[in-house]
């Protein structure tokens, strides 16, 4: 009969911020992975002190493939996948643990509460939140999406007690980067797939994400932070179709010569 083991699969790019507190809350596990996109600000520094494997993997394949890859350097029989800028609170690990030790299913979903500049959000879109996380070897695989990537399973997911604290916009520069890096991605993943973007689908899609935010999800609820995530949707799908738009004209371009 196989031990049943735990690896924890982690991907960063100068995650200094908050990694030190997230691999102390997964210190149980027998193994944790750490694939860096070539951080420049001690990350990898503090990974290794903090007894994870780090592998530099500066390619940069998107995240669904980066996050694959830190699963396949792990050769425990169950995985946990977690961001650098995500907390295992004590409730959780308690339940992972207990998970372990007899398990009922092959995928678990766990709890996730994000904070947006200093604010904990419990609309808007963003909670509940439960995302399956941990899965046993060979019953899930990340998809190959550049941005926005999902954990793809066959069987239910069960759902753990306890909160994955998510610490995802720390400042308003943050806020700002985030929003440049998604609308980018996003753009491209959309032109691989055959979309073509333009101003008015660029506004109306936007205004939509808005709406949906502030009003059907009830992001008003949540205060000025509310109100400045619907602003960060609105802008992010924006920029999305705009960006998407560019990539049209510029091939449009380029065939033309």
């Amino acid at each position: 009969m196989q031990e049943t083991t735990l690896g924890v699969a982690i991907i960063t790019r100068n995650a200094a911020a908050r990694l030190a507190e997230c691999l102390q809350a997964v210190a149980f596990a027998d193994q944790i992975v750490v694939i860096d996109g070539g951080s420049t600000d001690g990350t990898t520094e503090i990974a290794r002190a903090h007894g994870a494997r780090v592998i530099a993997q500066t390619d940069w394949p998107g995240f669904g493939p980066q996050k694959n890859r830190a699963v396949d350097a792990l050769s425990t029989s169950w995985i946990l996948s977690i961001d650098a800028d995500e907390i295992v609170s004590p409730e959780l690990a308690s339940a992972i643990r207990a998970a372990l030790m007899a398990p009922t299913a092959d995928v678990y979903a766990v709890d996730r509460l994000s904070s947006f500049c200093g604010h904990w959000i419990h609309h808007s879109g963003w909670y509940p939140d439960w995302i399956p996380r941990l899965f046993k070897r060979g019953a899930a695989r990340f998809s190959d999406d550049l941005v926005h990537e999902r954990l793809v399973f066959d069987t239910p997911a069960q759902r753990l007690t306890g909160r994955l604290m998510h610490y995802s916009y720390e400042d308003f520069e943050g806020v700002l980067r985030k929003l440049d890096a998604y609308s980018t991605a996003g753009a491209q993943q959309r032109y691989v797939a055959g979309q073509r973007g333009s101003f008015g689908k660029a506004l109306g899609r936007g205004a939509w994400a808005f709406v949906r935010t502030y009003l059907l999800r009830r992001g008003f609820l949540d205060g000025r932070a509310g109100l400045m995530i619907a602003v960060f949707n609105a802008e992010t799908v924006y920029y999305r179709f705009m960006k998407l738009a560019r990539l049209g004209e510029q091939t449009g371009a380029q065939t033309r010569r």
